[in-house]
């Protein structure tokens, strides 16, 4: 069930990052770098979940201001997510692992300041301005923040499975 407030935002998002930062915490790069049958690693999902932090403030900054709103990105529709990952990973692929996980450290860091930084009536008051659909700016936090970290710990326990 979706966080309604900021309270159980906070609540779930730090949850989700807890648990994805125990999975990665104790990771060496060469775990963390292992390439699996699709051509992903922790790494590469790591610095993904990043940079869809990244997004999210963007979105949210571009709205406030009144600007157009790239929903994923400019050049980008929501069906052309699996080329826009891929184009990310190309992007991304010269991070070691220290960069990407430091990289998802500070992220999260950013977007537990956005959250506390806003109120329940910022984030849960209405449409996010620019996201031209009913989802609040909490709802867009949630899914590109504890939802990308309880997928990602979910790719990691699996990643760290098939390499055993």
């Amino acid at each position: 069930m979706a966080a309604t407030t900021k309270a159980e935002l906070l609540a779930v998002t730090r949850k989700e990052f807890d648990k994805l930062a125990k999975l990665i915490a104790p990771l060496d790069a060469g775990v963390a770098m292992e390439k699996d049958q699709d051509g992903t690693s922790i790494k590469d999902v790591t610095a993904h979940r990043a940079h869809w932090i990244d997004l999210f403030l963007g979105w949210y900054a571009d709205g406030q201001a009144g600007k157009p709103v790239f929903f994923p990105a400019e050049g980008y529709k929501w069906n052309d997510l699996k080329r826009y990952n891929a184009d990310l990973r190309a992007q991304q692929s010269d991070l070691d692992w220290p960069v990407a996980a430091l990289m998802l450290q500070d992220r999260y860091a950013q977007f537990l300041a956005f959250i506390e930084e806003h109120s329940d009536a910022e984030l849960y008051g209405g449409p996010m301005k620019g996201a031209n659909n009913a989802w609040t700016a909490g709802r867009w936090a949630e899914a590109a923040g504890p939802s990308h970290f309880r997928s990602a710990a979910k790719y990691v326990r699996a990643s760290l499975k098939a390499q055993r």
